[in-house]
């Protein structure tokens, strides 16, 4: 597993840990992109009012639960009441970029995960990268090269945190969230580009 370092690009800018490196930006990550009582606002509104939705799929012979709750905005018809709007801006004020939806996934606790996976590169942009904002409770992330399954970056995904991945690496790369013994509430915020 690698260690990933911490660079400070200006005096009032949040350290960035470079995960990985690709010549679109690869994976950063700036773990305090808001403060704590943002994120705790940002999380409780969400948890609240996001209109959450237990989605199914096929697995083997069987259909099965989506181990998270799921919910999905397009970015021109984000709802009043809930934070996005307001997350969006921040969010392109650190990475410029023409997003077309938001997607949010609510792991409500340990049991909860997502598989190792890339975002389908049909189904997004070239050259613009995937926003992730996280909130609530710490999860750990796991980003694996496609080609050596021991070549494995951990990062601790704080609330208030931002992750950012380029579009190549969903090629290169996987990323997951593991189940765990132990873990609260946390909803993750994704912000994509849709192909024009």
């Amino acid at each position: 597993m690698r260690t990933a370092t911490a660079t400070r690009d200006d005096l009032f800018a949040p350290a960035m840990l470079q995960l990985v490196e690709d010549d679109e930006g690869g994976a950063r990550y700036w773990p305090g992109f808001v403060d704590a009582d943002i994120a705790s606002a940002w999380f409780d509104a969400l948890r609240a009012s996001a209109g959450w939705k237990q989605a199914r799929r096929p697995m083997y012979d069987r259909i099965v639960d989506v181990p998270r709750l799921l919910a999905g905005h397009a970015i021109d018809a984000l709802p009043r009441g809930l934070p996005l709007a307001d997350m969006l801006a921040r969010v392109q004020a650190w990475l410029p970029a023409p997003y077309g939806s938001v997607g949010m996934n609510f792991y409500r606790d340990g049991h909860d995960s997502v598989a190792m996976h890339g975002d389908r590169m049909h189904a997004r942009a070239a050259g613009h990268p995937i926003a992730l904002v996280s909130l609530g409770a710490p999860r750990r992330m796991l980003i694996r090269r496609r080609a050596d399954h021991r070549d494995v970056v951990a990062v601790d995904l704080d609330p208030g945190s931002l992750l950012a991945m380029s579009h190549a690496m969903q090629a290169t790369h996987e990323h997951g969230i593991p189940k765990t013994r132990h873990a609260g509430p946390r909803i993750s915020v994704v912000f994509r580009v849709r192909p024009g």
